[in-house]
């Protein structure tokens, strides 16, 4: 494998990563809020959704 090639890998992993990291962070979000508002069916499908993620 090229230094390049490695490189792009590297690059699409990093990316990837940081993809799933504020997919995370928005569910995360998601859940605070439909918890505040009391809304407990898009509780229990955000909760269903991260563990999708886990």
């Amino acid at each position: 494998m090229s230094i390049m090639s490695g490189r792009r890998q590297d690059n699409r992993k990093n990316a990837a990563a940081a993809h799933r990291e504020n997919i995370q962070k928005s569910l995360q979000h998601r859940l605070e809020v439909a918890r505040a508002k009391g809304d407990e069916a898009l509780v229990r499908q955000l909760e269903a959704e991260a563990n999708y993620f886990n």
